[in-house]
């Protein structure tokens, strides 16, 4: 396990760090046979992470265009967005579907989002104004919070020694049949063989490795908590990936798998959960995963 570094353990101490939570309302209507284009936009991962991107633009970008009538420049919001998440920079996000009422995207920010810039152009999107909270969390070992969390339960499969690629450059691996999660295939010179979903099944055992290695554990025990498999779209197309009768009908999306985990944690190690929260856990963070929310029992 890797050790806290220095410099967070110092900022969560002295109550430098500090988080901006961020709720925003997504309006997709109460006609689900009626085109909304907040219920099109949740749809596609890529284009959600997209448009949350444009809360954190560079001073330069805001002032040399204040009303946001350029087109979309990644370059213009890299400061905050490009960049490792820690404790200083970065965000992450979750979209936490609630049946009978409007979907909700929670953002957690390093620095305060400007989302009055971001839907300039768009806010019928939005079915109320965004809120902003700052956030300084404190914790003690023992704390105990109910939690949620949307991860890309991976494992990585097929990964090559140095010795084993110099050997066979080119070589395919193939998962046994047997596999739960199925056959694949890596044709490239990789030495990160590839990412699979967990099984079902070891989703529970695959939180608790998380967890230890997070500052916190699961109680009573990792069978407790409630676990939901879910796959999500990511693709960079425009289209609608349920438009079954679309010019772009049968065309292949990538999904991406998740598992959106409840239940209830204790803390075990302050610092390092702090820095779990500020940093996400897992993988596509991207994507709306990695965000650990935690709220008194």
């Amino acid at each position: 396990m890797k050790p806290v570094p220095a410099c967070w353990a110092r900022r969560y101490r002295n109550k430098e760090t500090a988080m901006y939570l961020s709720t925003l309302l997504i309006d997709v209507g109460d006609d689900p046979d009626r085109i909304r284009p907040g219920r099109n936009w949740l749809r596609n991962r890529y284009r959600v992470h997209q448009r949350l991107c444009m809360a954190f633009p560079a001073p330069e970008r805001k002032t040399r265009d204040p009303h946001f009538v350029r087109p979309y420049d990644p370059e213009d919001f890299g400061r905050q967005v490009r960049v490792p998440r820690s404790e200083e920079q970065g965000f992450l996000f979750r979209i936490d579907p609630r049946p009978g009422a409007c979907p909700v995207i929670l953002v957690q920010s390093a620095v305060e989002p400007d989302w009055e810039y971001a839907f300039h152009n768009a806010k019928y999107l939005l079915a109320a104004p965004p809120e902003v909270r700052e956030w300084n969390p404190a914790f003690q070992a023992g704390q105990k919070f109910r939690f949620r969390l949307l991860a890309n339960a991976t494992r990585k499969v097929g990964t090559l020694t140095a010795a084993q690629r110099r050997a066979d450059p080119g070589q395919v691996i193939r998962e046994p049949k047997e596999d739960p999660a199925g056959p694949w295939r890596r044709d490239r010179r990789s030495k990160n063989g590839a990412r699979v979903p967990v099984p079902r099944e070891q989703l529970p055992g695959w939180l608790a490795r998380r967890a230890g290695e997070a500052g916190f554990r699961l109680v009573p025990d990792p069978e407790a908590v409630e676990v939901q498999v879910e796959y999500v779209y990511v693709n960079r197309s425009g289209f609608d990936p349920e438009d079954q009768d679309g010019p772009d009908r049968g065309a292949f999306i990538p999904q991406m798998f998740c598992a959106r985990f409840e239940g209830l944690l204790e803390v075990t190690e302050p610092d390092r959960f702090a820095m779990a929260l500020g940093r996400g856990i897992g993988p596509a963070k991207s994507f709306g995963c990695g965000l650990l929310s935690v709220t008194a029992p």
